[in-house]
């Protein structure tokens, strides 16, 4: 016998979330992910002119706006045929490298440790120091952490002018040209933010976790002597079993990140068993189960249309079903990692300790990111040339259209503008929340976070357990950049 059950909403998520479990002999038997508020966004933008899409696409989110600015930049960029001179794109990744390093702090400390301080885990021998540590708003971890990431987003003063909702961000680069002095406190705060992650997070340097290259020298490095929240996070992991929860669909896509002078730091992939190269051209947006008008055939976001329909039958989300090549596809931190060919990444999911995606792995992806981008910021200040040019001004054509493509903190971020008569024609988002907590498609495919739920334990009667909130938790949702 099949028990219904709908929990949420969920405290400590962005947005809205609810998700029905259709629960039978002890287990999840289907989850149903519900993102249950309209917004309209891309309805907005339509008839608006193209530079207005920066003033609205980062009021989207107050966590992520500087991710939302920079896709709409590229694709603004992208649709009027430019380039931003060095000191442009340098500017556009400490921009948004600030905004996502700060993303990955806030989500383990504020939104995913607190769990376990839940009284569920009472008498397990790491939750006494859990509930000190990791306590919403009294834990000594939140009030440690708080303050180092407040000092660190003073860097988004000195490059954007202010967060969130920055106009700083153009598609010809930036507008907040950097003098030497500048730079200089831009090296200090950076310095200062490093010694934090040593000392508190890690425990150890940033390049000695950059280079552990297995699940197995992860351990080892675990057991050394030394302190730092990620050693605390390891060993509740190994306890709980995290490694072995929330496996999803083992399919993972990255639109890569943080452009180079060839190329981009972590490259653009699909990564399944093995790399690929990544078509764009295959993604296709299903509203089978979404509260949108039907198009028949799933639709390209460059094609694509955002229309309300708020009875439709079969219909259980405002989230779109967003597919590349018809296939469900993981993206973020341990995404993003996997494509670009990490080996501690790699091995966490295929190696001879890998259990495929699963909560401990994408919590230490993300941690694994802040070792990895604080030294290419580092780099990316050094290269700032004051005096050189840091924006161009782009002349967009009446008929056009571009694409934006970015790795916000939670995953791949894409935006897809038509101008027609010198108006926004079309604008269609795909934000990564979309692509993890998507619903069923016509096939009746599960989305990445439906697949990640299906077969935990739970009970038709008694309190769900907290493996649910864990597994949600590890995609980080923002629900309000999950609909438009």
């Amino acid at each position: 016998m099949n028990t219904r059950r709908v929990v949420g909403p969920f405290n400590r998520v962005e947005g809205d979330l609810e998700i029905t479990l259709d629960i039978a002999d002890g287990k999840i038997a289907a989850a149903y992910v519900n993102s249950p508020l309209y917004r309209g966004f891309e309805q907005i933008l339509q008839g608006k002119l193209p530079a207005d899409a920066l003033v609205l696409v980062p009021r989207i989110c107050g966590i992520c706006s500087v991710a939302q600015s920079a896709a709409s930049a590229r694709a603004l960029a992208d649709a009027a045929g430019i380039e931003p001179p060095n000191n442009g794109r340098l500017a556009a990744n400490l921009t948004l490298a600030t905004e996502n390093l700060a993303d990955h702090l806030t989500h383990f400390y504020l939104f995913f440790m607190p769990d376990f301080a839940r009284a569920d885990y009472a008498g397990r021998h790491w939750h006494a120091a859990g509930v000190e540590r990791f306590k919403a708003t009294v834990g000594s971890g939140p009030n440690q952490v708080l303050p180092a990431r407040a000092r660190f987003m003073q860097m988004m003063g000195l490059l954007a002018g202010k967060w969130p909702h920055t106009l700083a961000v153009q598609p010809g680069g930036s507008t907040r040209p950097l003098q030497s002095s500048e730079i200089f406190r831009l090296h200090r705060t950076l310095r200062e933010f490093r010694g934090f992650l040593e000392i508190v997070v890690f425990g150890a340097r940033l390049e000695e976790l950059a280079a552990l290259d297995s699940r197995a020298a992860l351990e080892a490095w675990r057991g050394q002597i030394g302190g730092g929240d990620l050693r605390a996070f390891l060993a509740i992991a190994e306890d709980l079993g995290l490694w072995q929860l929330g496996r999803g669909t083992d399919r993972f896509m990255s639109y890569g990140c943080y452009d180079e002078v060839d190329g981009r730091l972590f490259p653009a992939g699909l990564w399944h068993g093995e790399s690929a190269a990544l078509d764009i051209a295959t993604i296709g947006e299903d509203t089978t189960h979404s509260w949108y008008a039907a198009a028949g055939l799933p639709q390209h976001p460059a094609q694509g249309s955002t229309l309300p329909v708020a009875d439709k039958e079969g219909a259980y989300s405002w989230c779109k079903a967003p597919r590349l090549a018809g296939q469900v596809v993981e993206t973020g931190a341990l995404a993003r990692q996997v494509v670009a060919g990490h080996a501690l990444a790699r091995d966490m999911i295929a190696g001879s300790g890998g259990s495929g995606g699963s909560v401990a792995a994408r919590v230490v992806a993300r941690l694994l990111e802040l070792a990895l981008v604080v030294p290419a910021m580092e780099r990316w200040l050094a290269e700032l040339v004051p005096g050189e040019p840091w924006c161009i001004t782009p002349q967009l054509a009446d008929e056009t259209s571009g694409v934006g493509l970015v790795e916000a903190a939670r995953g791949s971020l894409g935006h897809w503008v038509t101008v027609r008569r010198g108006r926004i024609h079309n604008y269609q988002i795909i934000a990564p929340t979309t692509w993890n907590f998507s619903p069923r498609d016509a096939a009746g495919t599960p989305g990445a976070l439906e697949q990640a739920l299906a077969g935990l334990p739970a009970d038709a009667t008694a309190p769900l357990p907290a493996a649910i909130h864990h597994v949600v938790r590890s995609f980080d949702p923002c629900m309000v950049c999950t609909v438009h």
